[in-house]
């Protein structure tokens, strides 16, 4: 069976974006599923995040989409058992522009993922950066689903909207088959009435692909990649990692249940 492929994307940068494949991904390896983090963004947070420093990376994602080398050399593994990582380069900074003759350029990825067709890795997730530019096209175009972090704050609304807008142009015109499969809120102060209302507002909007729980503003999440570890092996008492594990059990489970119903016709 194809690995299940997530893009993790918002257009506004400080949401949690980066923190949530870090330890969602770290937290599914360690309940035992083999999962690969794709680092599409320049600026190398997962990268750092996991303990990668840039002067030991000698295949990176820019040399995959740009370059076109094989997928499987870049790939390395990390300190959490199960859990392997593209590491980013700052030369993705300069891909847009070195890919604007390339035919087909928005599907370079989905070429590149294509070798994981046989692979025995279970979920593949794209940290895309802060824009939707053609780095983000890239990843979306290559993913057979969304997960839309969200800081719970007003600004984060706006921002949905112009994200949701996006996702159904992509929609018609390069993935149809293109979903939001679940919305993550995050940096959550349960103290502030504010908080409480934007979860309010998006669980209305949104139903259940609202994903719990809330993850919530906590020191040992801020610490973590300052250390190059996720919070699994950080803090894994912390709320942060108790957070982080609960909802990549429920990510889990859904896609599960999606995989279950996709196959039921064909062994009906």
């Amino acid at each position: 069976m194809r690995p299940r492929i997530l893009a993790v994307a918002n257009q506004k940068g400080g949401v949690g974006k980066t923190t949530t494949v870090v330890n969602v991904a770290a937290a599914l390896a360690e309940s035992g599923r083999r999962v690969l983090i794709v680092d599409c963004d320049p600026q190398a947070n997962s990268t750092s995040g996991l303990g990668v420093a840039r002067r030991d990376i000698t295949t990176s994602t820019y040399d995959v989409l740009v370059l076109g080398r094989p997928l499987a050399e870049a790939r390395i593994p990390t300190r959490v058992p199960g859990l392997e990582l593209v590491p980013s380069d700052i030369a993705l900074a300069g891909a847009e522009i070195e890919l604007i003759s390339v035919a087909r350029r928005e599907k370079r990825l989905a070429y590149a993922l294509e070798a994981l067709a046989d692979d025995p890795v279970d979920y593949v997730f794209l940290d895309c950066p802060p824009s939707l530019g053609l780095l983000t096209v890239n990843a979306v175009v290559a993913a057979h689903g969304l997960v839309v972090p969200i800081q719970c704050e007003f600004y984060a609304l706006e921002g949905l909207g112009l994200l949701t807008h996006t996702i159904h142009l992509l929609r018609r015109d390069l993935n149809p088959a293109l979903e939001i499969t679940a919305i993550v809120l995050t940096l959550h102060d349960a103290r502030l009435t504010l908080a409480n209302q934007v979860v309010e507002e998006v669980r209305g909007r949104f139903g259940d692909r609202v994903l719990d729980p809330v993850i919530p503003r906590n020191v040992r999440l801020s610490e973590a990649p300052s250390y190059g570890l996720p919070i699994t092996l950080y803090a894994p008492a912390s709320r942060g990692a108790h957070a982080y594990r609960e909802l990549a059990a429920n990510l889990d489970a859904r896609l599960q249940d999606e995989a279950g119903a996709l196959r039921a016709p064909f062994l009906a």
